[in-house]
C-alpha cells in the first residue's frame, strides 16, 4: 500500500522526535513518503498530488485544520484511474488522522483517542485490519467541511482565539471562554440579528442571530467535555442546524447551558434546530464572521451549505 503523511511541522502536540517515531510505525505497514506543508492551503496542494499520483492512503499528522485542507486537496482532485460506477469513495485514497492538534475534533468524532501515540496504534491497527467507514462531508460554496462550520458568533470568536495566537498566546479552553464572553458583550451586535435561512420548499426562518452548522456530534470540545448543540447529527446523514434568535443574557446563558449537559437537547423561543438537511443558503443584511472546521475564513452575506453522502473513506 502506498501512502502520503502529510505533516503540519507546527502541530502544537507533537516535536520532532515523536514525528519520527510516527513514520518509523507507519513504515512498518505502508510504503510512505513523508510531505511537510510550509504555509496555509499547502496540505490542500500535498493531499490533490498525492491522489493524483494514486497513492492508496493519505494520512495527516496536525489538527482539524491539516485535515480540513487535506479533504478539500482530496475532493477537487482527479485521480489517474476511475471506473465506471465508482463512487467519490473508491476512487479517492483513504484518510487517517493522527491528533496533533489541540482539540482534534475530527479524529474524536471517529472514536480516536485524544492523544497522537494512541490514535497512531489504533490506525495502524486499522489498516493490519482493513477496518475503514466511509462518511459523509458538507460543503459550503466550494469548500468541504469534516464535522462544523459556523455564521455569527462561533465564528468572530475563533477569529479573536487565532488573533491571539498570533501574539503568542497559547490556545486553552480558559483563552475560548474569555474570546467568547468579550465578543458576545463587546463585539456582537445583538440587538439586530441578522441572518435569514432559506431551504427549498420551505418558509425562510429569518431574524437569525447566529448559526451553527453540524455534520457530526459533537460540535467541538472544552478541554475533555463535549459542546452538543446538535447531539443527532452524524457523518452518516445530511446536516444538522442551530440557530439563535436573540442573543438575550438569560436565554443565550440557558441555551449554552443545555449545550453541556450530559443529555443535550437545546430548546426554546429563541432556538432553532433543524436536523438532516440535503441543503440550505444562510443570507445576512450585513458581512459576518465565517468558520469552517475551526479555521476563520474572513466575513460573508451569503453562503449556501450542502450535504455530501458518502464522500469519503476513512480508518477508523
Amino acid at each position: 500500500m502506498r501512502a502520503v503523511l502529510v505533516v503540519n511541522p507546527k502541530a502544537t502536540t507533537t516535536s520532532e522526535r515523536s514525528r519520527d517515531v510516527l513514520v518509523r510505525a507507519l513504515r512498518s505497514e505502508v510504503d510512505l513518503s513523508v510531505r511537510y506543508t510550509r504555509r496555509r492551503g499547502h496540505a490542500t496542494d500535498l493531499a490533490r498530488e498525492a491522489a493524483e499520483e494514486g497513492v492508496d492512503l493519505v494520512v495527516t499528522l496536525g489538527g482539524d485544520g491539516t485535515v480540513n485542507e487535506v479533504v478539500n486537496g482530496l475532493m477537487t482532485a482527479e485521480p489517474p484511474t476511475f471506473r465506471t460506477g465508482e463512487t467519490s469513495a473508491e476512487r479517492l485514497p483513504a484518510l487517517a488522522t493522527v491528533p496533533g492538534g489541540s482539540t482534534n475534533v475530527f479524529a474524536r468524532a471517529l472514536g480516536l483517542p485524544r492523544e497522537w501515540p494512541d490514535g497512531t496504534s489504533m490506525i495502524l491497527e486499522g489498516l493490519r485490519l482493513g477496518r475503514s467507514r466511509t462518511i459523509g462531508l458538507g460543503r459550503a460554496d466550494d469548500r468541504y467541511f469534516t464535522f462544523c462550520a459556523g455564521f455569527g458568533i462561533d465564528a468572530a470568536v475563533i477569529h479573536r482565539v487565532e488573533q491571539a495566537r498570533r501574539r503568542g498566546r497559547v490556545s486553552t479552553p480558559a483563552l475560548y471562554l474569555r474570546s467568547t464572553v468579550s465578543q458576545y458583550f463587546l463585539g456582537s451586535d445583538r440587538r439586530h440579528p441578522s441572518i435569514t435561512l432559506e431551504r427549498p420548499g420551505e418558509a425562510a426562518e429569518a431574524e437569525l442571530a447566529t448559526v451553527i452548522i453540524q455534520n457530526t456530534a459533537p460540535w467541538t470540545y472544552l478541554g475533555e467535555r463535549e459542546i452538543n448543540p446538535n447531539p443527532e447529527a452524524s457523518f452518516d446523514l445530511g446536516l444538522d442546524v442551530l440557530a439563535i434568535r436573540q442573543l438575550r443574557v438569560a436565554s443565550t446563558a440557558r441555551t449554552v447551558t443545555q449545550f453541556f449537559s450530559r443529555t443535550p437537547d437545546p430548546h426554546g423561543r429563541q432556538v432553532l434546530r433543524l436536523h438532516d438537511l440535503a441543503d440550505f443558503t444562510l443570507l445576512s443584511t450585513r458581512p459576518l464572521a465565517f468558520q469552517l472546521d475551526g479555521d476563520y475564513l474572513g466575513e460573508r452575506e451569503k453562503v449556501r451549505f450542502a450535504s455530501v453522502p458518502a464522500a469519503l473513506r476513512v480508518i477508523c
